[in-house]
């Protein structure tokens, strides 16, 4: 059980630093066991909580906590552990030959492609192991990943699938929190600080090399780092804040129609019928006269502070405040020359996840990776993100990172910040 003993030490704080992109075996190792770690921690908060009766939201509920971790052990053994073709890195073909599980079910529990799925039209995930027997097998597999990771040379290739294995941890690590947000699972977890206001910033035109040059690890919608030309344009310091969206609601936003795209005027009205939407997802009151905001915060009621960044916001709603504003969300390379250029000028960035204006396409010369079902899927659907969020551990805070999510994904911690038009 030498994993479970440093559940609650603080780790180095190198295997925290985005350049876990480049790092070795020797902070790989370290970082592996602290995501492992993170998971176990996590699932450990679902099976304490107390449970709660009465329907769970089936669009924020999402798939069961015991089967995301046991996925987690999967895709690592997938790659690694069971990949005979691993040291290929991303030249291994996306179907690699592969050895058998040290879990003989783990196809048919935990791989999205394998599972056997209900055929009476329910949407629950067939019969899963318990929480013994999947905590076993995120033990073992880290185990079988650590000794095999010792044996393998200091080379991007080689050690991909490693690195690949951290960060899909890390990822699905987030999409736990906001699992327990949605189901309401008591996390003892700080939101994100309010901060004072600052002006907005201007940013000179300039040719911007966007995305990710070759080099340690890169997500393959990140490739390849090319040109593009940007216009002189003025960015929010900060994501909007709730005093900000409160004035939007106060003007009657969610009731003009002229405000939304037609989608997200369509996407509202189904809420509205469903569950009288009349504000972002989890919030119980969203005061007019007082400017108030409570908001259900993994379980319990809570106001929140005027200056503290808006969140779980659909780009429809985000689309919609732009207009109502005379602004407009700013493109995925204006944020990440934003990020990258003006921080100490005050560009504030991480408590949570943006939209922006960007479609989610591929660039000129991508090429999926072995993961295949990672970006793929979701082109031409998806709306890019930038940025990261008070759920997202340290080392994925990078700022060429390429989130996504579809346009009426509100239950991520998901805010946005505008631009002049």
């Amino acid at each position: 059980m030498w994993v479970m003993s440093s559940i609650f030490s603080a780790p180095p704080a190198a295997i925290d630093s985005p350049d876990m992109r480049r790092a070795g075996r020797d902070l790989l190792s370290l970082a592996l066991m602290d995501a492992r770690n993170h998971t176990l921690h996590l699932l450990d908060q679902f099976e304490s909580a107390p449970r709660r009766s009465g329907a769970t939201d089936a669009v924020a509920a999402g798939p069961e906590p015991l089967w995301l971790a046991g996925h987690v052990g999967w895709m690592a053994e997938a790659w690694l552990g069971r990949n005979t073709q691993r040291a290929l890195g991303t030249a291994c073909p996306p179907q690699p030959m592969r050895l058998g599980s040290i879990e003989p079910h783990a196809d048919r529990w935990w791989n999205p492609e394998q599972m056997q799925r209900p055929t009476t039209g329910a949407s629950s995930l067939p019969s899963l192991p318990g929480l013994a027997t999947t905590k076993s097998f995120l033990l073992e597999t880290l185990e079988s990943t650590l000794e095999l990771l010792e044996k393998t040379p200091e080379q991007d290739q080689a050690l991909y699938f490693y690195r690949l294995a951290l960060f899909h941890e890390d990822l699905r690590g987030e999409q736990l929190i906001t699992l327990a947000q949605a189901r309401g699972v008591p996390l003892a977890m700080a939101l994100p600080m309010g901060a004072h206001l600052r002006d907005p910033l201007l940013l000179p035109a300039t040719e911007w090399c966007l995305g990710s040059a070759p080099g340690g690890f890169v997500f393959d919608n990140e490739k390849w780092a090319h040109s593009v030309a940007l216009p002189e344009c003025e960015i929010d310091a900060q994501p909007v804040t709730w005093a900000q969206y409160v004035e939007f609601v106060d003007d009657g936003g969610y009731d003009r129609a002229a405000l939304w795209h037609p989608e997200g005027w369509a996407w509202l009205q189904a809420l509205a019928e469903l569950e009288g939407r009349r504000g972002p997802r989890y919030v119980d009151h969203i005061g007019v006269a007082s400017g108030a905001v409570m908001q259900t915060r993994f379980g319990t009621p809570v106001r929140l502070a005027g200056n503290q960044p808006a969140m779980h916001m659909s780009w429809w709603e985000a689309d919609a405040w732009c207009r109502w504003a005379g602004r407009r969300l700013p493109s995925e390379a204006e944020w990440e020359m934003a990020a990258l250029t003006a921080g100490r000028r005050g560009f504030r960035w991480g408590e949570v996840h943006e939209w922006t204006a960007s479609s989610f396409r591929p660039w000129d010369g991508f090429g999926a990776d072995p993961w295949a079902g990672y970006s793929v899927p979701w082109f031409g659907r998806a709306r890019v993100l930038r940025g990261a969020s008070f759920a997202t551990r340290a080392r994925m805070k990078h700022p060429k990172f390429r989130g996504f999510a579809l346009p009426g994904d509100d239950v991520r911690f998901v805010g946005f910040r505008s631009c002049a038009v």
